[in-house]
């Protein structure tokens, strides 16, 4: 069993850690600390962190570190739960405010929630399965040119040029989408393959290839909604901090370009009664991810679906903060998807 006095030791090394990235001793703990006990008083608390497994000496006669059984105790228990500063929040508001659709504001979410936590950030695009279709329209470009318009309720919209074989009179994609509008109007997404289908089996004799080009396109379109991806920013985070890494960041770079991995990542992260998950150190090995740390958080899109948000770094990473950066971050891109 830890102490309630060498809890709070642990929590001064792992802040400590986070600021310098130099082990931390028994006298700069009294030094820099009120503990009102004498540095040998701390070595014993030291030494029954180092018994549990919670801090360790990187060299002979060195400060001590924390581990990653430290780090979890630390997120688990130890970490402050403070908002964020009224500027960082009035910032999330202003930024994400002036975004124009679902693309730019998933961009300036990862790009503020680097900036925010110095971290790499990672966004899910949410699947918008059970979006309902609000309208479809065909726009004549030619007369062997049309494209395809695909609108929701969510205000997503897809568009695809179709190149048709023989001439389409104006007259012909009326009726078309006459058709596709009937049986699509007010459908979701995951009705759709099913409903393409009737489409094309419905169809008179002289639209069947139009409509067979016209519903691929669409079939492509409502492909992208249930299409899992992520959008990410600030890698660069990971040079800066490349002495936290024991080898080369290099794997880590690789892990990042596999998103089924970081999706697979995020699928098995559980969030907390605080809203928050955290994955450390050693969890994410079978990830190709042992060195790092993530933090991960849901939002709701405009459709009522979940998707995740989060930073990923190193072990060695101000989790306090970023624990409150990603919860607000989180809570203000479900506020702002609801509202458009």
């Amino acid at each position: 069993m830890v102490s309630d006095r060498s809890l709070e030791v642990l929590r001064v090394i792992v802040q400590d850690y986070v600021a310098s990235r130099e082990p931390v001793g028994s006298k700069a703990i009294v030094e820099r600390h009120s503990f009102g006990v004498s540095a040998a008083t701390i070595r014993n608390d030291m030494a029954q962190l180092e018994d549990e497994e919670l801090i360790s000496a990187p060299h002979t006669s060195s400060g001590r570190i924390p581990t990653d059984k430290g780090y979890r105790l630390f997120v688990d228990r130890l970490a402050d739960r403070r908002p964020l500063s009224e500027a960082q929040r009035e910032a999330i508001r202003t930024f994400l405010g002036q975004s124009v659709d679902l693309d730019d504001v998933l961009m300036r979410t990862v790009r503020l929630l680097s900036q925010i936590t110095n971290q790499v950030a990672i966004v899910q695009y949410p699947s918008f399965a059970r979006a309902q279709v609000r309208h479809v329209e065909l726009v004549s470009l030619t007369d062997r040119r049309v494209l395809t318009v695909l609108i929701t309720d969510t205000g997503r919209v897809e568009q695809q040029v179709v190149e048709i074989e023989h001439s389409v009179d104006a007259k012909r994609l009326e009726r078309v989408k006459g058709k596709l509008n009937a049986l699509l109007g007010g459908a979701n997404v995951e009705a759709s393959a099913a409903i393409l289908d009737k489409a094309r089996t419905e169809a008179a004799p002289d639209d069947e290839m139009l409509m067979a080009r016209i519903t691929q396109a669409l079939a492509e379109g409502f492909a992208e909604y249930r299409h899992d991806k992520l959008v990410m920013a600030g890698a660069a985070n990971l040079a800066r901090t490349e002495e936290d890494f024991s080898g080369s960041i290099y794997p880590v770079l690789e892990a990042l370009e596999q998103q089924v991995v970081l999706l697979r990542l995020f699928g098995e992260m559980a969030v907390d009664r605080g809203g928050v998950s955290a994955s450390i150190g050693r969890e994410n090995e079978s990830f190709g991810l042992g060195e790092t740390s993530v933090i991960a958080s849901n939002y709701r899109s405009s459709a009522g679906e979940l998707a995740r948000l989060g930073v990923l770094g190193p072990t060695r990473m101000d989790y306090t903060n970023n624990l409150a950066a990603v919860r607000a971050v989180a809570r203000y891109l479900s506020r702002q998807l609801g509202e458009d």
